[in-house]
């Protein structure tokens, strides 16, 4: 079983709503970020990320949690099993002229294509059942007002 280190980002609106990704792989929905590329660090990897899929540049960040252990195992449509440990980092960016006019959609053309929809959102908007299975645990923890820096 492989190991994948992933990196990804709470990023806040004004409003305190969370950016949310709904993605084009597997249509579901969670933060920005993905997998660590070899020489990066963990917060390399989540602006590098964050700036793939929202076009948004981090201009501060700060550690929020690490999550490891048996909830973290995934297996992907192929079969192939792995465990991921997830790097989430509160982060900060500019959203000045980068909402819609509905006032919730992050404009933004994802040349790759990964991002079907980049919406901010209340946690209580957040319905579980369609955040990846791998984040699940996190928006479950945000839902609950859990806070810890490590978490199994």
């Amino acid at each position: 079983m492989r190991i994948i280190v992933t990196g990804g980002a709470v990023i806040k609106d004004k409003h305190g709503r969370i950016l949310m990704q709904r993605r084009s792989d597997y249509g579901n929905w969670g933060l920005p970020g993905g997998g660590m590329d070899a020489g990066e660090s963990v917060e390399e990897t989540m602006k590098r990320e964050v700036l793939e899929e929202t076009g948004l540049a981090v201009e501060e960040c700060a550690i929020y949690a690490v999550y490891s252990g048996p909830r973290m195992q995934y297996r992907y449509p192929d079969g192939n099993e792995v465990v991921f440990v997830m790097f989430i980092f509160d982060a900060r960016v500019d959203l000045e002229n980068r909402i819609a006019a509905d006032g919730k959609t992050l404009l933004f053309q994802d040349s790759h294509n990964e991002s079907l929809v980049l919406e901010f959102k209340h946690l209580e908007e957040v319905y579980i059942g369609e955040v990846s299975s791998v984040q699940r645990p996190l928006f479950e923890d945000l839902k609950k007002g859990e806070q810890a820096l490590l978490r199994t």
